[in-house]
């Protein structure tokens, strides 16, 4: 504690003597609070104060150095925390959310290493109802393509292409720190294309051995899924109708030899292969100067086969949200959300309904949850 209170004391002093008009250094964040309704978890109603569920508490500091020729020193330290219990997240670290430093040229693009966001988060997500919107109640069962980002790649090397006329694209590649060079390692790729009204994005994440180390690419305790292999691509379109935002995404999920995961616990023994693959609508309607409505629908058809069997289990999932805006910078909210699940997975830890951000598994096959909270940014 002592070493981390020194080091945040450093970071502040730094930003405190932010230099000259060449150079910045900008403190910023974003608190969401509200209170959730749960209809059913583990067959009970539940009533719950919820921090950072359509995005995530965090405050940061970015900065910007000046070295000539259009190029720059950057470096961003984002800390995420709960406003609950004022307990840091994820996993109880300093700045786990974001922690990287870099070079940026306004020609090229920008080179940068640490703690990142996979192509998936950069590219894809923000077409998607949870990325723009709704955070984790309108993700996709488990996160599976973590398009909410259940994880963050540490050990990385990220490039982020320049703006090319609406195109953009990037990669990243994530080492494993480990004497195998394969051992929990991870990469990524992807690009976008905006020009109003259209904007377009696909991506692919892969994940050798996710949660296997503590010190590899996908830590134990950041993990959406441990398994030996995990790969996700996708794609996906908004269009820009008067008012209104029309969405379209595909993202397609494979675990191979899955063992567990952070939502439901352990799988089975002898799991071989776990495969999601999600359609989801969106649309998002600026009703009036301070009022948003966003709605959205999600198919998801699974597989998983395992030592006694197969099972392909289909989750529908649908939600609504109303914004009502203060400012520019703070709004109230309100969500409800329903998923049910069918297909032939009964019996499995896929028969009962969980949506993302509830108070635990459903006792049914169906689950609902409400939500009304508060969000501001600094």
């Amino acid at each position: 504690m002592k070493y981390k209170a020194a080091m945040l004391c450093t970071v502040l002093c730094a930003v405190t003597n932010a230099a000259s008009a060449q150079s910045s250094v900008t403190l910023y964040g974003l608190i969401d609070e509200g209170i959730g309704f749960t209809n059913n978890a583990g067959g009970k109603q539940a009533w719950q104060t919820q921090s950072g569920w359509t995005a995530g508490d965090r405050w940061g500091i970015k900065g910007v150095e000046a070295l000539g020729a259009g190029t720059a020193a950057i470096f961003t330290l984002e800390n995420g925390f709960l406003l609950d219990s004022g307990r840091a997240l994820p996993s109880g670290m300093l700045f786990g959310r974001q922690a990287f430093v870099g070079l940026q040229s306004t020609r090229w693009g920008s080179v940068t290493l640490g703690r990142q966001y996979d192509s998936i988060q950069d590219y894809l997500a923000p077409l998607t109802a949870n990325g723009r919107d709704g955070g984790w109640p309108f993700a996709h069962p488990y996160d599976n393509d973590n398009t909410v980002a259940t994880f963050r790649l540490n050990n990385a090397v990220k490039f982020s292409s320049t703006n090319y006329g609406g195109l953009q694209f990037g990669g990243v590649y994530a080492f494993g720190n480990a004497t195998g060079f394969a051992s929990n390692r991870s990469f990524s790729v992807g690009a976008s294309y905006s020009r109003s009204p259209l904007s377009l994005a696909v991506a692919y994440l892969q994940a050798d051995s996710p949660g296997a180390t503590a010190s590899g690419a996908i830590s134990s305790t950041d993990a959406n899924f441990v398994a030996r292999r995990q790969r996700v691509w996708g794609a996906g379109a908004n269009y820009d109708w008067g008012p209104a935002t029309l969405g379209l995404t595909y993202t397609h999920t494979v675990l191979n030899d899955p063992v567990s995961s952070a939502y439901f616990g352990t799988l089975p023994a002898g799991a071989t292969l776990l495969r999601f693959d999600n359609l989801e609508a969106n649309v998002r309607y600026q009703a009036t100067p301070t009022v948003v409505l966003a709605a959205m629908y999600a198919y998801t058809l699974g597989r998983f086969d395992g030592a006694s069997g197969a099972a392909t289990p289909r989750w529908h999932q649908g939600g609504l949200m109303v914004d009502y805006l203060l400012s520019k910078r703070t709004f109230l909210y309100a969500q409800a959300v329903y998923q049910h699940v069918g297909g032939d997975a009964a019996g499995t830890v896929f028969g009962n309904a969980y949506i993302t951000g509830s108070a635990g598994i459903s006792s049914t096959r169906s689950q609902v949850l409400g939500r009304v909270g508060i969000r501001t940014v600094f």
